[in-house]
């Protein structure tokens, strides 16, 4: 039996960086169209989000609690081996490096009718174990279909229609707490998020929360783990330069980490493009319109052919045995020597 179905992980994900020109340019050399497109730039901006469901044009904010903006000056198309931008110095300002992240899953997709509320649309890749979902909200317990087969192990909801927090689901964190993407908060304890109830194969569980508040529009992206190419988990710290080893099973190109039982701390992203080799530290946050942060040692890790290892001693990213860190991670290659395809370490 094959180690993992993916044995090509920019098939499904890859990390494209681009520089601005002040003008409309397509961004090319993805291997795959991108149904999920997270776009920042390396000096100050926003976070964007953009994705296939909702169409090309209509940006969601992760640093942000913003409703969804709509402009064709920003991502405007969706390409068979990219995305196109407008003139909008968000995305595109002349000179300006920026970072882009981006997933595939199936198209716009259709409606799920799993759950209690049936999505306006569902794109899913369940070879990659990544979904997008739009519902409207009803305002008292429901289910809503994800369409992967499998549990999620981390949801990123999104009440797209007002002003509002993101509502992230870890499993590591557990059903009665939430954390927020665009906050450096610790967890948050409420039936309100997840009606205390676990995703299943089918359906993820919501209370009257913000992402299910009566008459709005919401969105999920769901995440399930998939061998050799997504590992979803969490990792004690050990209040040493010499840092803690996660073992992920792959080569690295994309690492997200934060803390979250009970301190504040930073939602920190690195990636196997701006840092082509170890040690990996160029870091932005989730929360944060901050510019990159290249720092010294302030968040240092190694990407390894099978994991990730801790290089650094703080609150961020790696402080006391009392303290945990959730992760989220995506594959560059599988481990080496698995479905006889080779790679190196760093």
């Amino acid at each position: 039996m094959a180690y993992t179905t993916i044995n090509k992980s920019t098939d499904y994900f890859n990390t494209k960086l681009y520089t601005g020109n002040g003008s409309a340019q397509s961004i090319t050399g993805l291997n795959f169209q991108p149904d999920w497109c997270w776009l920042k730039s390396r000096a100050t901006a926003n976070h964007r989000v953009f994705d296939a469901v909702r169409g090309a044009t209509k940006a969601i904010y992760p640093s942000l609690t913003s409703a969804e903006g709509t402009s064709s000056a920003e991502l405007n198309a969706f390409n068979s081996d990219g995305f196109t931008l407008g003139s909008e110095a968000n995305v595109n300002a002349n000179g300006v490096n920026f970072a882009s992240w981006n997933w595939k899953a199936n198209g716009q997709g259709s409606s799920n009718t799993d759950g209690s509320i049936n999505t306006t649309y569902t794109s899913a890749s369940t070879t990659s174990g990544f979904s997008i979902s739009t519902y409207t909200g009803t305002g008292a317990n429901a289910t809503v279909g994800h369409g992967l087969g499998v549990a999620p192990k981390m949801i990123l909801m999104k009440n797209i229609s007002t002003t509002s927090s993101w509502i992230v689901y870890h499993e590591s964190v557990g059903n009665t707490k939430s954390l927020a993407l665009d906050s450096t908060a610790a967890e948050d304890a409420s039936s309100v998020f997840f009606n205390n109830t676990s995703p299943t194969s089918s359906v993820f569980s919501l209370g009257n929360s913000n992402a299910n508040a009566s008459g709005d529009t919401c969105i999920a992206y769901c995440f399930a783990e998939k061998k050799g190419f997504s590992k979803f988990g969490s990792v004690k710290g050990n209040g040493s330069d010499d840092g803690p080893f996660i073992y992920t099973g792959f080569k690295p190109a994309f690492y997200m980490h934060k803390i979250y039982n009970g301190s504040t701390g930073q939602w920190l992203m690195f990636d196997n493009k701006r840092n082509e080799t170890n040690v990996v530290n160029k870091f932005l946050k989730t929360d944060s319109n901050e510019a990159e942060g290249t720092s010294g040692s302030a968040n240092q890790v190694d990407f390894l052919s099978n994991g990730i290892k801790i290089r650094e001693n703080n609150g961020d990213l790696n402080s006391s045995t009392s303290n945990d860190y959730l992760y989220m991670a995506f594959a560059e290659a599988p481990l080496v020597g698995t479905n006889n395809v080779p790679t190196t370490a760093r």
